[in-house]
């Protein structure tokens, strides 16, 4: 007789380490994911001092069985977004589980119901802890490696989660594009008239933090139509600027100016996944190194995001910069990107895409219960 599995809440730094520590057996064999740096996701779920639960609450769960974790989930509930959406969310993240419905179910019901005891009418995920870093579930594309600072998955999850009652909310598109050999003539004709109106230039590594306060203001401004987008506080996206600026490439990192006012930005990271691979989610002893050697071997750029204030968007200031984009990756030796994530409803950015020869994928999921 198969022993009972018992769903518990995570209350001790104890707990709290056991679950950090499940996807790194759970994928031992998988040679497609990435192990994240633990003392990355020690930090994503620091409640005491990350800026995101200055606001926001989690509630971590394990799965038990014979005393063995077989699975986790996180139930989040984020006032900033009930506040900007005028809605009563709530959401699940950080999901991992063994390919067992009894497991899988009894994590998301006990999400379900920690959310729905504080007022949750609908609920979403996974998000990791929000649509501001890691999220969605991969449903296709299972046969390569994600790119950095997206989610991997095995393919039996969607499985578990419809059969656990979830269905889909939206999907968000991945596409690859090949960088070598130029734009196409269409987007050329585009962006040399858009060079003539906007200055684009690199970010003043001198004054990183005075661009990233810029960058910060047009994000939350471009992105605040956009299905499920919550604005990320000034701390938050600070700190993601200072995670990024370990591994980004001045060179890939794009703001357009018109009459010396920054009106967009672009941003491309190389690929860093491709050296984290072999570091197995530690720096110390030899992961660092391991990082830094396999690092002067990225070839691939995942552009990640773009944002142009509303005002100019009709000025094709986006097919500007991803020529610009391009066009450096091409001098600098990248050989492709990966443009993600796109709503699969955002048709124009899919068709804008698709002209520079993009190829969808890889496709990932954000499911919901009514």
């Amino acid at each position: 007789m198969a022993e009972q599995v018992e769903i518990v809440p995570v209350g001790s730094a104890r707990d709290l380490s056991r679950f950090i520590e499940l996807p790194y057996s759970l994928y031992r064999q998988d040679p497609y994911w990435v192990p994240p740096l633990r003392i990355a996701q020690k930090e994503i779920l620091d409640v005491k001092h990350h800026p995101f639960y200055k606001f926001a609450s989690i509630q971590c769960f394990l799965a038990l069985r014979d005393g063995q974790v077989v699975g986790r989930v996180a139930a989040i509930l984020d006032p900033n977004h009930n506040q900007f959406h005028h809605e009563e969310a709530g959401f699940f993240g950080f999901f991992e589980s063994v390919e067992d419905s009894s497991v899988a179910s009894g994590l998301l019901g006990a999400a379900r119901d920690w959310l729905r005891e504080r007022g949750a009418k609908v609920i979403r995920g996974p998000v990791n802890p929000s649509l501001n870093y890691e999220c969605g579930l991969l449903v296709d594309g299972f046969d390569s490696s994600p790119v950095v600072m997206m989610t991997y998955n095995p393919r039996y999850y969607a499985g578990l989660l419809e059969g656990a009652g979830l269905r889909k909310a939206k999907d968000l598109y991945a596409y690859s594009v090949a960088t070598h050999g130029g734009t196409t003539e269409k987007i050329d004709r585009v962006a040399r008239r858009v060079e003539s109106q906007v200055q684009i230039r690199t970010i003043r590594m001198k004054e990183f933090w005075k661009e990233v306060e810029l960058v910060w203001e047009i994000y939350n401004a471009a992105w605040s139509r956009n299905w499920g987008f919550v604005p990320a506080t000034r701390e938050e996206f600070m700190l993601m600027a200072k995670d990024m600026k370990m591994i980004l490439d001045p060179e890939m990192v794009l703001l357009g100016e018109v009459g010396g006012q920054v009106v967009g930005f672009a941003l491309a990271l190389p690929d860093v996944n491709q050296a984290l691979k072999h570091a197995n989610g530690r720096l110390f002893p030899l992961g660092l190194l391991k990082i830094l050697y396999h690092k002067r071997s990225v070839r691939h750029v995942r552009v990640l995001v773009m944002g142009v204030r509303e005002e100019y968007r009709t000025a094709g200031v986006a097919a500007g910069f991803y020529a610009e984009l391009f066009r450096r990756a091409d001098r600098r030796g990248y050989e492709g990107a990966e443009m993600s994530w796109v709503l699969e409803d955002n048709v124009l950015m899919c068709r804008s895409i698709e002209a520079l020869g993009g190829q969808r994928y890889k496709t990932y999921r954000i499911y919901e219960w009514n």
